[in-house]
């Protein structure tokens, strides 16, 4: 092989050619060596194990057994012929199989003679056998010195049919790794590595791919992982202090509007974690830099109130507010709730919609360019180019996992300098997502409920407990209680999902007559002053049953909907059930979410239950749909920055994470330039590697 390094384009690797290294790329993003070697294996095969037959046991898994044929026939079933032979490991006997090649296999098989038979193990009624394994004559297996931990890689139709197999990638893999020896540089400090153990980067790809034991194929995954996290840490925080350094509005004093709307309107006590954000945002307000910071805080414990809190300290500062919500309802809520708060105040607010008229949306304009509006509530629509605010100076983006990285920078666009922003998610996010996807901004965490918030009894009824579902609901609305049931509604699946809500509307009013009940429907197809009448309606206290679809999973705020019953709960996300739950319980009394399934549910659905039965506390339910869905899915598409780590895992490596983490801070601390010495590996490393990356301009 000619002279390679990392950036040697794979079709000029021995064996790969243009042809192979064309669909490597179409199928796996492989263009050069660097990509080829961090091409990992998904799975070992463990060939330095040796097994007894009596110790074999029911989980299909690949064995090692040295011993001896001690008979080998043909065998015919329905006209054909397959091979039979009886192996022994001079204890216990394993039926072996062959329907392929049978001639060549009778020939090459001496009876009585030792080898050893590699393989898969099928059970039949409790009876192991092995079909088509590898055999080999012992004394050719003990001289030879051959790979005895074999790893396994991913494949596709397309590449197996393209002569690319398992042996290939082994072959290939082995070359450049010969031909890299001495040209795999260290991209970790010395001192990185005498801290944390780690294995040279070389010995690390050796043995992740070739490993001679498995203690030290864990060593090479470890310092692969730590390396991962490592960078994209390091990114992100370079990333974060590019934002820190650019400047934005300067808002040094708390006035008349705060301290009077804190003094007169602010009917409650505020908890100590939301005391402690609005300190957060405080500070962020007077450093002079951007703030671009997330707001973290489970249903109902009270994002909203500190978001509109943080808008009077910029409006004390004379600058205007807005506040960006991923539906009309949700937007219609906030605009509903803030205009209750602010009553009294002399402060303008306005709503802006797609369903706003052009004839308001011409005033509004107006006001906004100048300045007579003071906050503006509204969707997508204020990311219009014709949305010109005279001062932008605060932004909130609400229930974040709504939108992506993009809207964000459209309202940095929105001024100049950039507005600060407030990011606000009532889906808790667990630690390592957080530091994955939003390690370029500051977290604050509201952990605590206000005083008085009741803990939801969450129950799961089987379908056939729907009679004792309607006696309940009964009792609770003769106390007074409103009532919320939910249908799916899947993109895949609108019209039959729309169906099962008509049919259930059709129940509900066979059982609670609708003379003396009054029911309504709330579904996204309904045009939009429908909607707006239901939920009037409803929150009102005029309808006693709310059936909808989940149009209502963010924003409605009802405090005497006491009972939510969720129908075909299985076919819900953890996530989205939390958040439905967290449309009850928002008022004095006892609260509770019905989780109706139907038949024998998978695994993964039995999972997600089982959480939502056990635990009100959001975070624990975020890990748990973590594990079951992982970091894109858990998201939405619309996360663009979601991360892909090739080797680390967000659930099992919190360990790693916070190592690196530490090593991080350590650097950004010391040397956030990265101009010592001992960084310089890794500069080289971010600007050889990871310039795709989005990570600031180090000098």
């Amino acid at each position: 092989m000619k002279e390679i390094n990392l950036h040697t384009p794979i079709q000029f690797i021995k064996g790969i050619g243009k042809n192979r290294s064309k669909i490597l790329n179409e199928e796996f993003g492989l263009k050069k060596c660097y990509d080829i070697l961090n091409f990992f294996p998904i799975r070992y095969i463990d060939k330095t194990k040796f097994y007894k037959i009596k110790d074999l046991v029911d989980n299909n898994s690949y064995v090692q057994i040295v011993g001896y044929f001690k008979s080998i026939k043909y065998v015919e079933s329905n006209k054909k012929f397959r091979l039979q032979g009886l192996f022994s490991d001079g204890d216990r006997v394993i039926k072996v199989l062959w329907f392929k090649g049978l001639k060549w296999i009778e020939k090459s098989i001496s009876p009585n003679q030792k080898v050893v038979l590699f393989g898969k193990v099928s059970w039949f009624k409790n009876t192991p056998s092995m079909i088509h394994p590898e055999i080999e004559q012992l004394k050719t297996f003990e001289n030879q010195n051959r790979i005895r931990i074999k790893p396994i890689y991913r494949s596709s139709e397309k590449v197996t049919s393209s002569g690319i197999s398992n042996k290939f990638f082994i072959k290939v893999i082995s070359e450049i790794l010969n031909g890299l020896q001495y040209r795999i540089n260290e991209s970790l400090s010395e001192d990185i590595n005498k801290r944390n153990k780690l294995i040279s980067k070389y010995s690390a790809y050796l043995n992740v791919h070739f490993p001679t034991d498995f203690n030290l194929q864990e060593k090479a995954i470890f310092r692969l992982k730590f390396e991962e996290i490592f960078f994209n840490q390091l990114i992100f925080q370079l990333k974060k202090n590019k934002i820190k350094s650019k400047k934005s509005f300067f808002f040094p004093k708390v006035d008349l509007t705060f301290n009077t709307f804190y003094k007169n309107n602010l009917n409650f006590e505020l908890t100590n974690a939301q005391k402690n954000v609005l300190k957060e945002i405080r500070n962020d307000f007077r450093s002079g830099n951007q703030m671009t910071r997330l707001l973290q805080g489970d249903v109902g414990s009270g994002k909203t109130i500190v978001s509109l809190m943080a808008m009077l300290i910029a409006i004390d500062n004379y600058y205007q507010c807005c506040l960006v919500a991923p539906t009309e309802i949700l937007a219609m809520q906030h605009f509903d709730s803030f205009s209750k708060h602010l009553n009294g105040l002399s402060l303008n607010i306005e709503l802006l919609t797609g369903s706003t008229k052009k004839l308001q949306r011409k005033r509004l304009f107006e006001g906004l360019k100048n300045g007579e509006i003071n906050i503006l509530i509204g969707t997508h629509a204020i990311f219009e180019e014709n949305v010109i605010f005279k001062n932008l100076g605060f932004a909130v983006i609400d229930e974040q996992h709504r939108f992506g990285v993009k809207q964000r920078a459209e309202i940095w666009k929105k001024n100049n300098p950039s507005p600060h922003i407030l990011i606000m998610t009532a889906t808790p996010i667990p630690r390592t997502l957080t530091m994955s996807i939003y390690g370029d901004l500051d977290v604050s965490v509201i952990d605590e409920l206000p005083p008085g918030r009741k803990i939801i009894k969450t129950i799961n009824m089987n379908d056939s407990k729907r009679l004792r579902l309607f006696k309940f609901m009964e009792d609770q609305i003769k106390i007074g209680r409103q009532i919320y049931v939910v249908y799916p509604l899947i993109e895949e699946s609108k019209k039959m999902d729309l169906k099962n809500l008509e049919d259930g509307f059709e129940s509900i009013c066979r059982h609670f007559d609708t003379k003396n009940y009054s029911i309504g429907v709330l579904h996204g197809k309904m045009k939009n002053e429908n909607k707006e009448l239901e939920m009037e309606r409803f929150v009102n206290g005029k309808t006693n049953i709310l059936i909808s679809t989940t149009v209502i999973e963010v924003g409605v705020n009802v405090p005497n909907a006491s009972v939510m019953v969720i129908e075909n709960a299985e076919r819900f996300g953890l996530s989205q059930l939390h958040q439905l739950r967290g449309r009850v319980g928002r008022g004095e009394y006892d609260s509770y979410c019905i989780l109706m399934t139907k038949g024998i549910l998978s695994a993964d659905a039995q999972t997600r239950i089982n959480a939502m039965v056990s635990t009100n506390d959001g975070f624990k339910i975020s890990e748990i749909d973590l594990k079951i869905r992982g970091p894109g899915d858990l998201l939405g598409t619309k996360q663009s920055g979601v991360i892909d780590f090739k080797l680390a895992d967000l659930t099992d490596d919190v360990k790693i994470f916070d190592l690196a983490k530490k090593e991080v801070n350590r650097i950004i601390e010391i040397d956030p330039k990265l101009k010592l010495n001992n960084n310089i590996p890794i500069k080289e490393e971010l600007l050889e590697f990871h310039q795709n990356k989005s990570w600031s301009n180090i000098g």
